[in-house]
């Protein structure tokens, strides 16, 4: 096993710099040629020293009988729509829908090529007309002294009828073209009593096929389903996470619970999924269902308390993400990991490949594909 060193940081500098270009996840796995399909992207595994190798269909030979995956079940939504500031063209991006009946709402510019770049959002009182003769009115920053996201309400139309008849899933100048939404669902999506969604695609969760979790389930790994709506994220801002809605029901507060008293991992999919489960763990441990907003921003001096493990995409170096990783798996952990996966140029963003942070080795766990 070769040992990646050299690893440090000053301050939230990460030393394996910036990502390549060239890394940049640009079409779903199953575009990049034949007989490829959503599980075929790769699997960077961190545990404790170790990293290995694998592909991301090997996941049932990683885990163990007794195990437990937590998925959040939000659908993705359409939620990027073209509107005008005055004559000006900017793209909306819906957020998320606030218990007012107001919109959080990111501004952008189109830069021609399908995507879009950054804009700043106000003053308050801005107006942009939307199809179907709606009307969005910026009101105010969500969060003082940002400009990127608003709260804004529209008048004229209903926002999950204009999703539906007018928009299209939120794409970055990384992609190479625009993609049916179904592309932006995971397996586990469901949709909500209610309409609501996730602005940006819980990516984590999206390698799993039915045939995959299939297998998972007659190998004994459990799965307990949690909601959390994700906002925006926006593609420059690398914020801190919004408030954002979620639900921990209570059959999975008893899944997670049972499972960690049986000597089971819990092992979370996706970033948004550990949120949602730490919101509605106690200092004890235990989860409890619970929901509404979720105002928690998981980091190393606030640790995790119910999650063991984390399955997640790869996320530059300035994400707050990061942070979160951090308190899964430690910072020497996530720094090599993130080393080897420049070093073996796994791809980024929400069509990447995957790293899968377990707390070290386990007897029993499948044998290894490579190890570095």
């Amino acid at each position: 096993m070769t040992t990646v060193t050299g690893v440090s940081r000053e301050g939230r500098g990460r030393a394996w710099g910036s990502v390549p270009e060239e890394l940049s996840a640009r079409v779903p796995a199953e575009q990049r040629g034949p007989g490829r399909e959503r599980d075929s992207v790769r699997l960077l595994v961190s545990r404790g020293t170790e990293v290995s190798h694998h592909a991301f269909v090997e996941l049932p030979r990683l885990l163990k009988a007794g195990d437990l995956l937590v998925v959040n079940t939000s659908a993705t939504l359409a939620a990027a729509v073209d509107g005008r500031v005055g004559r000006a063209r900017v793209v909306v991006h819906f957020s998320t829908r606030g218990d007012d009946g107001r919109w959080a709402v990111e501004l952008r510019e189109p830069d021609g090529r399908g995507t879009t770049r950054a804009r700043a959002g106000g003053p308050a009182g801005t107006e942009v007309s939307l199809p179907g003769d709606g009307r969005l009115v910026l009101e105010e920053p969500l969060a003082p002294p940002g400009r990127r996201l608003w709260w804004g309400r529209v008048a004229g139309v209903d926002v999950l009828g204009l999703l539906r008849g007018h928009g299209r899933p939120i794409r970055y100048a990384y992609t190479d073209r625009d993609q049916p939404l179904s592309v932006y669902q995971t397996v586990f999506a469901l949709p909500s009593d209610d309409g609501a969604g996730s602005a940006e695609m819980p990516s984590a969760a999206r390698p799993f096929t039915a045939r995959l979790v299939a297998e998972l389930v007659s190998r004994g790994v459990q799965f307990a389903p949690v909601v959390l709506h994700t906002g925006v994220a926006s593609a420059e801002a690398h914020e801190p996470p919004y408030p954002e809605r979620y639900e921990v029901p209570e059959v999975s507060a008893r899944l997670i619970n049972a499972a960690r008293a049986g000597g089971g991992r819990i092992v979370a999919v996706g970033t948004t999924a550990v949120r949602a489960v730490e919101s509605a763990a106690g200092e004890d441990g235990l989860v409890r269902a619970a929901k509404g907003w979720t105002g928690l921003v998981v980091t190393p001096e606030r640790g995790v308390r119910a999650v063991d493990g984390l399955l997640t995409g790869l996320h530059e170096p300035e994400a707050s993400h990061l942070l979160m990783l951090e308190a899964v798996a430690g910072g020497a952990a996530v720094d090599r990991g993130y080393a080897e996966a420049l070093r073996r140029r796994y791809l980024w963003h929400e069509f990447g490949d995957v790293h899968l942070l377990l707390p070290g080795i386990h007897p029993g766990n499948g044998p290894h594909s490579e190890h570095c």
